[in-house]
């Protein structure tokens, strides 16, 4: 196989490096060899990358890929190549598996399903508590010591305030950051989807914003008090994002992230399009979709540079999970597939910056998590070292078919709907690992 690529004339944007220009990348050796304009490179495979966008491959720090213990959801081998089709060539994988990953024995038996079958690079996420069951530490230093990227509990807070104190303690002394799903349990227990106009209507119970600014609060008055690095995951009311902006004028080591399907949708999603609720468990997710002044918030808090990174919380899950009443189906949708069109269409009408979005899907979640540090060139183009890079099609229109994805998971609310933008192609590892067909568009 050919392992020198050239990709011609396409708009390059390196956030890292403040590069956004017309150029050429190439790809030799493993690495990208190149960025300049007019590249010559005899018995290169040549990409027309004319009207697209040449970035940093994606990186997620926030993707269930349900293995080991949950496979009729979804596989490493799965997910990864639904990852790799949605440009996105490093992801973490979070803690929620079955064992869960609390100990180096059990991190050493995913890493070797990875080993196996991962289509792209997949980070460990480590376990905060034993099991996830939030009464015991985990064996943190152990999970250091086995290249864990981060401590979560994923969709169980820590809600023991003493226990996560104790936690971000050795955390910080660690290197680790600690990433926290911040809710506090009972608030937000029984709730289904947003407390407010929406739920009301259906006669579903809600989750109310005080769940997730609550715990956020508490979270950051840990993290002053142990000078732990605190991320604080899928960020979602536009009151949790005011303290997070707060934390960070005072100098906090606190991070955050918010998901596409935030960005993209609202609470609107589960009531649907027609005169007659939906009751869509395809947008049924935790925390839940919120209100249209709360997706704004979050656009702003994107644009303004309050939000470090857009990661997807990829959720695959069988059709079995979804096809039930509303309170008792899962949580979680599937969306490594069209994260980077729901971004890309979100700048066409205006509502996001490019390059902003560009930098929170790559050079900023690589340093958030210190990735970087490990894979050098990690969420950059730097010749001689960046070894991924994605080719995307801004303008590209095409109709979410939830049949058509790899992943395991069909479970998302925007089947159907029309979307700008599309992977043209990866790069993963110095080699083309993903090409789509002409017909896919």
């Amino acid at each position: 196989m050919n392992d020198r690529i050239l990709l011609r004339g396409g708009r390059v944007i390196d956030p890292g490096v403040n590069v956004d220009a017309v150029l050429d990348v190439l790809v030799a050796g493993g690495v990208v060899a190149k960025v300049a304009a007019g590249i010559e490179a005899d018995g290169a495979r040549v990409i027309d990358a004319t009207g697209c966008i040449v970035a940093p491959g994606l990186v997620d720090l926030h993707t269930h890929l349900r293995e080991p213990g949950f496979e009729q959801k979804g596989t490493i081998a799965t997910e990864t190549l639904a990852a790799l089709r949605g440009g996105f060539t490093t992801v973490c994988a979070m803690p929620n598996t079955s064992p869960a990953p609390d100990s180096a024995p059990a991190v050493e038996a995913i890493r070797e399903i990875i080993q196996r079958d991962a289509r792209v690079r997949v980070l460990q996420i480590g376990c905060v508590t034993r099991r996830r069951e939030g009464k015991d530490l985990a064996e943190l230093s152990e999970l250091a010591a086995s290249g864990c990227i981060a401590l979560s509990d994923d969709g169980n807070p820590v809600a023991n305030a003493r226990l996560m104190r104790h936690a971000m303690e050795l955390a910080a002394a660690l290197g680790l950051p600690i990433s926290e799903h911040c809710d506090e349990p009972e608030l937000s227990h029984g709730g289904s989807m947003n407390e407010g106009r929406v739920s009301e209507r259906l006669g579903l119970p809600g989750q109310p914003v005080a769940a997730e600014t609550t715990a956020i609060a508490r979270n950051i008055a840990l993290c002053e008090m142990t000078g732990a690095r605190l991320h604080i995951a899928h960020v979602t009311t536009a009151r949790g994002l005011d303290l997070v902006a707060e934390a960070k004028a005072r100098g906090l080591p606190v991070t955050c992230e918010v998901t596409p399907s935030h960005l993209f949708l609202t609470e609107e999603s589960v009531f649907g399009a027609g005169q007659e609720p939906a009751y869509d468990t395809n947008a049924k997710i935790n925390p839940p979709l919120r209100t249209e002044s709360d997706r704004r918030a979050l656009l702003a808090g994107l644009n303004g540079g309050i939000i470090d990174a857009i990661a997807t919380d990829h959720a695959p899950h069988a059709s079995e999970d979804k096809l039930q009443e509303f309170d008792d189906a899962a949580f979680g949708i599937s969306c490594l597939e069209t994260a980077a069109a729901s971004v890309l269409t979100l700048v066409e009408r205006g509502e996001l910056d490019l390059v902003t979005a560009i930098r929170s899907l790559t050079f900023n979640p690589a340093r958030v998590f210190a990735i970087d540090a490990r894979i050098p060139g990690a969420g950059r183009l730097e010749p001689g070292v960046s070894r991924d890079l994605v080719l995307l099609d801004s303008g590209a229109r095409w109709t979410v078919d939830p049949a058509r994805l790899a992943s395991k998971g069909k479970n998302t609310p925007l089947a159907g709907v029309e979307l700008t933008g599309s992977v043209r192609a990866a790069v993963f590892d110095g080699m083309l690992a993903h090409e789509l067909e002409a017909a896919h568009v």
